[in-house]
């Protein structure tokens, strides 16, 4: 009897092991890890917003950013070529710089997903509400979320003000990313580091390549108004074979 009082209690304490295991198992595919928990609490909203928002939100976080983000630096690069100066064939070679940023961005990121291979959240975690069906690549690092972030940042290099708005546009593209079910928080983390990485890192040798490119294109008489309205207007008001008349001296020379 004694023997069997100890066997029943030896096979209860593993039971109770196996159960906390078990339970401790469920805990963590439930979401105790924070990325996943955060997933969860970010795309839980989709579920309890209108369809129409859910909409809106998958428009702009597939589409919508980063055309805002190309109209952001069209926008900044008019106000440089109207304005002109000595400084802008720099200003626009550090615009161009925003583009290229982003493209080399992903072009890195390309080894990095395939190096990783993490599945897309919606395929390891049931109840997310994804709101943007087909995606069949790896979800670490988010592409989106890399690009913004460095045309963001790129930006800020070239203009203050433009980059601010461009960074808040990233981090808002990051946001709408977990939101809609397509990537996990670190993801988003991860892009984030790299497209800033990217920017910043390269940015010296950027424009060391692209600053004497603008200023040929900005001596260019054809080409010449991508860089500088103003330099042009007075290119063209230059006739070819004209006098050209000295300019006036309106110095009182009697004093």
């Amino acid at each position: 009897m004694a023997a069997f009082a100890e066997s029943g209690a030896h096979s209860g304490v593993y039971s109770g092991q196996g159960a906390h295991l078990a339970g401790s198992a469920s805990l963590a595919d439930s979401g105790s890890n924070p990325d996943v928990s955060l997933l969860y609490d970010i795309n839980g909203l989709a579920k309890d917003a209108p369809n129409w928002f859910d909409r809106v939100m998958e428009f702009v976080g597939e589409y919508g950013l980063l055309l805002v983000m190309v109209l952001l630096v069209l926008w900044c690069w008019w106000g440089v070529r109207r304005r002109g100066g000595e400084d802008a064939a720099s200003s626009v070679a550090a615009l161009a710089w925003v583009p290229l940023a982003a493209g080399i961005a992903v072009l890195i990121n390309v080894p990095i997903r395939e190096f990783v291979k993490r599945p897309r959240p919606f395929l390891d975690h049931e109840g997310l509400e994804v709101l943007v069906t087909g995606k069949t690549d790896y979800s670490f690092v988010s592409d989106h979320a890399t690009l913004t972030m460095a045309m963001g940042v790129a930006l800020f290099v070239a203009n203050r003000k433009f980059g601010l708005v461009g960074i808040v546009l990233g981090l808002l593209g990051g946001f709408c990313r977990i939101y809609m079910g397509v990537h996990y928080p670190t993801d988003v983390v991860g892009g984030f580091a790299l497209g800033t990485a990217v920017a910043l890192l390269l940015s010296p040798v950027a424009m060391a390549l692209l600053t004497p490119l603008a200023r040929a294109v900005e001596r260019s008489p054809r080409a010449g108004w991508l860089i500088s309205a103003k330099r042009t207007e007075s290119q063209e008001a230059v006739v070819p074979g004209a006098r050209v008349e000295p300019p006036v001296d309106n110095r009182d020379l009697a004093a």
